[in-house]
């Protein structure tokens, strides 16, 4: 079966406020949300990988040409739009369920509990048939 990367960005969808100014409830109602879907495609045996991704704030840019020692910079950098929050991997029948599952997780709750339709990038992860495409 083929597996895919299912992408949740910090983008707040259709929402601008963000999350540290939601109401407790509303932040509650989308972890729930997410628990509940987590919980049901681990039983499916579809889930292979959830992650959340600390603050960007607290992520680090390396470039090394392999001789030299690495630079390291904060990141990511302010013109950066979107900046990954988090991901999924699923190994599922095909790309159509990938899909259906990636706009369950865009349908997650925001605040007063209306839909935040976050963008999900989905991507199928490499493997021999999909290289040879």
């Amino acid at each position: 079966m083929p597996k895919f990367l299912l992408m949740v960005n910090h983008d707040g969808g259709e929402f601008e406020q963000p999350m540290d100014e939601w109401a407790p409830g509303d932040i509650a109602a989308h972890f729930d949300y997410y628990a509940a879907l987590t919980e049901e495609l681990v039983a499916s045996g579809e889930m292979v990988q959830f992650t959340g991704l600390a603050d960007p704030r607290l992520a680090r840019i390396v470039r090394s040409d392999g001789a030299a020692a690495p630079v390291v910079t904060d990141g990511p950098f302010p013109e950066s739009k979107e900046v990954l929050a988090g991901f999924n991997v699923v190994d599922v029948e095909s790309e159509a369920r990938a899909l259906e599952i990636a706009a369950r997780i865009s349908a997650v709750p925001g605040p007063g509990g209306v839909p935040t339709r976050q963008p999900v990038e989905v991507r199928r992860v490499m493997d021999a048939v999909a290289f040879d495409l």
